[in-house]
């Protein structure tokens, strides 16, 4: 018989904003500690090196996490010109150098050709499976790990100052799966100058913002009291990016047990995914087909709220 995981059936939000020198999981595993709760998880992993926003998904709000992922980001990062390193960032080894320094005028017109749809090459270095094994884990190794260029939507990228000849500060907003590491190399091999990431900060992620987050010296200090279960934000903000449907008690309940339910919809078509609710909390989320959302995610209403 499996083991019953211990902790408080509770759900929602924690916006954290996570210092350099942590992993994302270490700091899922210290809000899950924390909060004394039962289940945990992260919207879209930092590198270790990396800060900013990081949401962790408490209980039921862990079924919203694809939502944010596939959300836009921001992220205002600083690339180190002349120098390219094996890991794409500070940490790694220097494998090419240059003493050729981009104008400003040639940086702000090369990074034209990275904002779109492009294709991008993750870093050897990351979590990307090759074989069933991390990349990172056979690169390590002395692997030669050859990665497949992967589709990225980039909103925005822009330099937002240049604090001497050697580093320019930039500021991408981009979608699902964008490697900040990536594009700090091939900016720098179009400028024929090499180049890699000294830092790197988070800003925003769909709805939630670094400005707004716990650091972990806040989080240790509230842990296990009401004072850090006041900065929990509801579920249903991980559900922003959908439209929102509602429905009674009777749909509500159809919904929770897996069956399509009657809902009222507004400015939503044949075919839309969307989420339910009743008086304000989600139930469901689903495709709207002819009056009804057909569920495919059930929210289960937390037992420490009721």
């Amino acid at each position: 018989m499996a083991r019953k995981r211990k902790g408080r059936d509770i759900s929602g939000w924690l916006v954290v904003d996570k210092p350099a020198g942590i992993t994302s999981t270490s700091v899922v595993n210290k809000v899950r500690w924390a909060m004394d709760a039962k289940k945990a998880g992260h919207a879209g992993t930092l590198d270790p090196d990396a800060t900013g926003v990081l949401a962790i998904a408490l209980g039921e709000a862990t079924k919203t996490v694809p939502y944010i992922t596939d959300a836009l980001k921001s992220y205002r990062f600083t690339v180190r010109l002349g120098q390219a390193t094996n890991t794409d960032d500070l940490e790694g080894e220097v494998i090419a150098r240059s003493d050729l320094r981009p104008s400003d005028d040639e940086i702000k017109t090369c990074l034209g050709q990275f904002v779109g749809d492009i294709m991008q090459v993750p870093p050897k270095f990351s979590a990307i499976k090759v074989d069933g094994q991390r990349a990172y884990k056979l690169a390590r190794d002395g692997e030669d790990v050859e990665l497949a260029a992967r589709p990225l939507w980039v909103e925005e990228l822009v330099m937002i100052d240049r604090e001497d000849s050697d580093h320019v500060l930039l500021e991408m907003i981009c979608g699902k799966g964008g490697y900040v590491r990536s594009i700090a190399r091939d900016l720098g091999e179009k400028l024929g100058c090499f180049g890699h990431v000294r830092e790197l900060r988070r800003v925003w992620s769909g709805p939630f913002e670094a400005a707004n987050g716990l650091s972990l010296d806040q989080i240790n200090e509230m842990a296990k009291t009401p004072d850090l279960d006041a900065y929990l934000q509801p579920l249903e903000i991980g559900l922003s990016e959908l439209p929102e449907v509602k429905c009674a008690a009777d749909g509500a309940t159809r919904l929770r047990n897996g069956n399509p339910g009657l809902v009222i919809a507004h400015d939503v078509t044949y075919g839309d995914e969307c989420w339910a609710s009743q008086d304000g909390k989600a139930v469901a989320v689903g495709v709207f087909k002819a009056g009804e959302l057909h569920p495919s995610r059930v929210f289960v209403p937390s037992q420490d709220a009721e």
